[in-house]
């Protein structure tokens, strides 16, 4: 094991440009959405794979733009939500943080059992006039197989996709990565199916990575026989940018009466971030300051 490695996220092609791959190691960005929202194990493990897969699709942009993933479900955890820009920045959580089971019959957590049937969303805001959403049913819940069911079905991209998350029994993540990989216009008929059987000799993603390897390692890995090259990295980290100026302003939308109401019957307001658990308070001062502007701006 070695948790001090940084995360990050890695493109690479191999087999002479037919195929595309892309990497991750995510154990702090995961560590960090756990220890944020309490997540309990298999409630980890689940966003975990959502935030690894989210943080690869947000590899594929460019500029401002940004991708968000919605999985609603009719497991405990109904639901999971993650969003990511092209610069490393991901974010997320699950609806119920407090899900955990015992070990599935192949010894693994039960991802499937607390997510259950349900819909996996993708939007994609790409600056233009109004952000693109598709959505497939999840076909199995242990995600993997639904985001490459999702990138065949939504983006006709056919793809091996894997996602694995390693909780310790403190709960805190031990291991986390993923991969994609992806065959290009002009690929050999059966070469993704090559790469399919490869990744099935190999150890689960998350084993890999506690055995040490990084982003890149993941992608040599599993590329390593077509001659994998990796062509850029990025760093990665759970990160959000909410601030106490933009719950102010969020403020300011509600109105005076419903502020006034804040000051009159208890003095203050905590408002919390979904994305990140973090706290914002304002003191009954601060109130009035934003009920003098919501008066100043109606005059």
């Amino acid at each position: 094991m070695n948790q001090m490695r940084h995360d990050s996220v890695v493109h690479g092609v191999a087999a002479n440009g037919a195929l595309r791959g892309i990497g991750v190691r995510s154990t702090l960005t995961v560590d960090e959405a756990r220890r944020r929202h309490d997540l309990w194990a298999t409630a980890a493990a689940a966003l975990g794979r959502a935030l690894s897969a989210t943080a690869m699709f947000g590899a594929m942009l460019k500029g401002d733009e940004r991708v968000a993933v919605q999985i609603i479900c009719q497991g405990p955890l109904e639901s999971i939500y993650a969003d990511s820009d092209s610069r490393g920045h991901v974010r997320g959580y699950a609806r119920n943080p407090h899900v955990d089971f015992e070990l599935s019959a192949a010894g693994k957590l039960d991802v499937a059992r607390a997510i259950g049937e349900g819909t996996l969303y993708v939007t994609r805001d790409l600056g233009l006039k109004e952000p693109y959403t598709s959505s497939v049913p999840l076909i199995s819940g242990e995600l993997g197989q639904d985001f490459a069911y999702y990138l065949v079905k939504s983006e006709q991209t056919p793809s091996v996709v894997s996602l694995g998350v390693l909780v310790a029994p403190d709960f805190s993540v031990q291991a986390a990565g993923g991969f994609i990989i992806q065959a290009l216009p002009g690929a050999e008929p059966n070469l993704l199916e090559q790469v399919e059987a490869h990744v099935k000799t190999l150890s689960p993603v998350s084993s890999i990575v506690d055995a040490g390897a990084d982003a890149k390692d993941i992608l040599q890995t599993v590329l390593g026989p077509w001659q994998a090259t990796v062509l850029a990295e990025r760093p990665l980290a759970f990160h959000c940018d909410c601030s106490h100026e933009r719950f102010e302003r969020a403020l300011i939308t509600l109105g005076a009466e419903e502020v006034q109401d804040m000051i009159d019957q208890v003095g203050r307001a905590e408002l919390v971030c979904n994305f990140c658990n973090e706290r914002y308070l304002f003191n009954s001062e601060q109130l009035q300051d934003i009920l003098a502007t919501i008066k100043n701006s109606a005059q």
